[in-house]
């Protein structure tokens, strides 16, 4: 690996091995926020494609796209990404070409990843492809693959997946442990490809990418210009330190976000994060995933009372009932179920009043900071934007960004909070500014630095902007601007895109003003 650490000493980055995390990379100078740590193109790559939606096989657009005549299974938007890909492509079409019609059903995003894979390592060992210091075979074999982690059924997929590509590519030197242990390593290491609004276009494996390890507090952050992984400071980062970026969606509770890192990547998290006393863990779950207080005007959490009969509020005493908060979370799940069912049909109003009804009740059961109560909100918010309800979208919007500010604040023990609202919103908003209130640490949903965040700021300015919001617009947009330029840089379509429609919205805020001033 001497070839990677000098071409990472020119980035002022090196690898280092911890006898409790494996490789890692630190840092060797200093980063600043907004700046690129790292950056790699994929080893190996594929779209999400489905029977409603295909993908270029190389640039991952999905206009103007032609299917391979011979494979019938690569999509390419034109001759020019299709000669890119032509040297993998190639082995991978003769191999596709001679399955029949109904094994070409199984060829799924994951088996396909699996047999470029392995056509990538032949081609570079031939010579056909050329290798670098960060785009070689021996770094993918390099990664951890948690094989003696895997439970039995498992184990069996992967044969079975296994079985599968071996007999795509029959090769006599394959076997289907060998393939087995490569899905192991790719369940642990590969990234989903993401747009500049975190939409998923794919899946790729990075292999320098993936020496970086999690934690629930990154101090970096991963996100794709086009295939290329960018991985960028969130904050400063001192020469000498580990670089970190989340490998999970970080808005839950210790105990949910140890469960996913378990079931998913096989390790237990001990950041700053998730090493927390008893009492800190368990008000925390009941924040995030408990029951509120009965009292209206009390922003308490829920505990279970010894003898099991009910939750008392750890703020004004009051008990809720255990028989009361079982029947209406029955109701939640049955609602629940009708919304996600309408979505899955496409019925968009009828899923609309059914997530209504949802969220409802959620508001008369959860605590103000709720997981699931915030991702009713987003469902609400995507839904709206596709009734092209914008009032009721921008509504939404608010509400789940408001969560997500009020907890950062609380993290900083921050005393007030001005909110930016519209008259139509302030009651909903103002029985969450009263949270802003409460005492002590709770941790946060997502960092002050977070894309998501970032964007749904980028999202409420396009509908306050649409609503006629001028002035409001330019200061969402502004928001968006400042956490964006951090996580996605500055030079990309999307950003160049936001900054145009930042200073075109001040130019109407102004036209506004000056208008005002002459009558």
């Amino acid at each position: 690996m001497e070839g990677l650490q000098n071409a990472l000493n020119d980035r002022g980055l090196t690898v280092t091995i911890l006898p409790e995390k494996g490789r890692s990379l630190f840092t060797t100078r200093n980063f600043h926020p907004g700046e690129e740590i790292i950056s790699q193109e994929p080893y190996v790559c594929v779209p999400n494609n489905s029977t409603v939606e295909s993908r270029c096989d190389r640039c991952f657009a999905s206009i103007n796209l032609k299917k391979c005549s011979a494979c019938k299974v690569s999509w390419y938007c034109s001759s020019t990404c299709q000669k890119s890909e032509w040297k993998l492509h190639r082995l991978e079409c003769d191999a596709l070409a001679r399955l029949d019609k109904d094994r070409h059903k199984s060829v799924t995003p994951s088996i396909r990843l699996i047999i470029k894979l392995f056509i990538r390592r032949k081609l570079q060992s031939e010579k056909v492809i050329p290798t670098t210091a960060t785009d070689n075979y021996k770094l993918v074999e390099a990664l951890i693959d948690h094989m003696s982690g895997i439970d039995e059924k498992q184990l069996v997929l992967y044969a079975q997946m296994g079985t599968l590509v071996n007999l795509i590519l029959q090769w006599p030197e394959m076997n289907v442990k060998e393939i087995a242990r490569h899905f192991s390593k790719l369940a642990c290491n590969a990234h989903t490809i993401c747009d500049s609004e975190l939409r998923p276009l794919g899946t790729g494996l990075y292999p320098v990418i993936s020496i970086i390890n999690h934690s629930c507090l990154p101090n970096a952050v991963l996100v794709f210009e086009g295939r290329s992984a960018v991985v960028r400071a969130v904050q400063h980062i001192p020469a000498g330190a580990e670089v970190s970026i989340s490998y999970i969606e970080t808005a839950g509770s210790t105990m949910t976000r140890q469960k996913a890192l378990k079931e998913n990547y096989l390790f237990t998290c001990t950041c700053s994060q998730c090493v927390k006393d008893q009492e800190d863990e368990i008000k925390e779950s009941a924040i995030l995933e408990g029951y509120r207080c009965k009292n209206d005007q009390c922003d308490g959490f829920l505990l279970r009372n010894s003898d099991d009969t009910g939750f008392t509020c750890q703020q004004c005493g009051l008990v809720r009932n255990k028989e009361e908060i079982q029947n209406i979370a029955s109701q939640i799940k049955s609602i629940s179920d009708e919304a996600s069912t309408s979505m899955f049909h496409q019925n968009c109003g009828e899923a609309l009043f059914m997530y209504e009804k949802l969220e409802e009740l959620q508001k008369i059961l959860c605590h103000p900071y709720s997981i699931s109560l915030m991702q009713t909100r987003e469902k609400l918010l995507k839904i709206s934007m596709e009734l092209e309800n914008w009032t009721k979208a921008l509504l939404y919007c608010k509400l789940t960004i408001s969560v997500y500010q009020i907890r950062e604040m609380t993290r900083f023990n921050v005393s007030s909070w001005a909110l930016v609202t519209q008259p139509f919103y302030e009651y909903e908003l103002g029985k969450l500014a009263r949270i802003c209130w409460m005492k002590g640490k709770h941790g946060e949903l997502y960092s002050g630095i977070h894309p998501l965040l970032g964007l749904q700021f980028y999202t409420c300015g396009k509908l306050e902007w649409l609503l006629g919001y001028t002035e409001d617009a330019v200061k969402s947009y502004t928001k968006a601007f400042d956490i964006l330029r951090i996580t996605h840089g500055t030079n990309s379509s999307f950003m160049k895109d936001l900054l145009l429609k930042l200073e075109e919205a001040r130019a109407e805020a102004s036209y506004k003003h000056s208008s005002m001033e002459d009558e």
